[in-house]
């Protein structure tokens, strides 16, 4: 057995420790890519009662080189990636350049061990480094008397934190994997990765797909690929990617185009690849070119979104129409009736996207539905919106926006 001892501050190290259970997977999945993976897979595994107790991480990539680990794991900084750029079989871009990925592990559990395989001079090679997050500068490595089938690494997280219970979400763990690494499964097609036995496809949760080039005043260019997805509402956020479509950092869309629409937009760029480096990223509301690209994707996704909701908008009045269920049938003769009509629309909008059952009703029930909510409406509008707004569990900032 072998002591490696990491050559940097331990307060430092402990920062690089914490991070979020999803993005601590992402980061171990990165690692195994970068180790030419083709297969990565991830299972949460659970005791009898329900309990998470370990989280594994398996690749079929060509393992960790033993001859090496004193250097891949005992200087922080110094990873072999910065000056290769691309992975070592099958030239694919790198994703990791600082040598910090492994101390994400901590993240999900006091105990990480790394079984890894490599293919030496004399044939497969089999090696153990443990870590226990208590001293995260020191690890040790033994070799295995009888070495695995083929290369490959297996990261097993033991005594697991709190925050893994949130990979109990296989649903939603997936579509927050697809949307980290769709840019790169669309670059590499044949790489799989696996969450409980489920493949992350980003195609097969994806709803629709669009992409813009945003131009900066100074000339420079950065595309706005915006995805939407079909699986349930997460937090919008805007993606800062390399040239290579690989996420640099992230941060708020800062738009909320409507509950309907769950989505994620990357702009890609190698500017951000330089302002990563100079970690000037996270800073991106204080620099200026950065700001000018991330106010032009926002003012470029409301525009999306509300030529998709004038879209829908016109599709469903043409479906009511088409059904005789739209209790108007002229224009409107003046201004207050075309008021009273706009906050019809809108509260039956609001009915058929907020409540389970009305579009299994047949016609003639949805008719008497709209001629009540335009009866209820005509005689107390505030009185018909508060009621609407409050058994429908609609936010407050609509109930007002509805009363105009």
């Amino acid at each position: 057995m072998k002591e490696i001892h990491v050559q940097a501050q331990k307060d430092h190290i402990d920062s690089l420790c914490s991070s979020s259970a999803i993005l601590a997977i992402a980061e171990l999945i990165w690692n195994a890519l970068d180790a030419d993976a083709f297969d990565v897979k991830i299972d949460v595994m659970q005791n009898a009662l329900g309990a998470i107790d370990a989280v594994r991480v398996a690749d079929d990539g060509t393992g960790i080189n033993a001859h090496e680990i004193e250097n891949l794991f005992g200087n922080l900084g110094g990873s072999w990636k910065r000056d290769a750029g691309k992975t070592r079989q099958t030239g694919r871009v790198l994703h990791g350049c600082k040598g910090r990925g492994r101390f994400k592990a901590f993240a999900l559990g006091q105990y990480v061990a790394w079984r890894t395989t490599m293919e030496s001079p004399a044939g497969l090679q089999s090696f153990i480094i443990s870590g226990d997050a208590s001293n995260p500068s020191q690890f040790t490595i033994e070799g295995v008397a009888q070495p695995g089938p083929a290369t490959g690494t297996e990261v097993m997280i033991t005594n697991v934190r709190g925050s893994v219970n949130s990979l109990r979400d296989t649903t939603g763990v997936l579509q927050q994997l697809s949307s980290y690494f769709a840019l790169y499964l669309k670059a590499y097609p044949n790489v799989k990765i696996y969450f409980q036995g489920l493949l992350v496809n980003p195609v097969i949760v994806q709803k629709a797909a669009q992409s813009y080039t945003l131009r900066s005043s100074t000339g420079a260019t950065a595309e706005l690929e915006v995805i939407e997805w079909k699986a349930k509402k997460t937090r919008a956020k805007i993606i800062f990617c390399n040239s290579n479509g690989f996420a640099l950092h992230e941060v708020d869309a800062g738009i909320r185009p409507g509950n309907e629409f769950n989505f994620t937009a990357y702009l890609i760029s190698p500017l951000f690849a330089e302002l990563h480096t100079e970690n000037l990223l996270i800073v991106e509301e204080l620099h200026p070119e950065t700001r000018a690209f991330l106010d032009a994707a926002r003012e470029t996704l409301r525009t999306y979104f509300r030529n998709i909701r004038e879209q829908l908008e016109s599709d469903v009045m043409e479906q009511w129409r088409a059904e005789q269920i739209y209790p108007f049938e002229q224009r409107a003769a003046n201004e207050q009736e075309s008021a009273s009509r706009a906050r019809f629309d809108s509260c039956a909008r609001l009915l058929q996207t907020y409540s389970n059952g009305f579009d299994g009703l047949a016609a003639e029930d949805k008719r008497l539905v709209f001629q009540l909510l335009k009866s209820a409406l005509d005689a107390n509008p505030t009185g018909a919106v508060e009621a609407l707004t409050t058994n429908l569990k609609i936010p407050a900032s609509q109930q007002k926006a509805l009363l105009g």
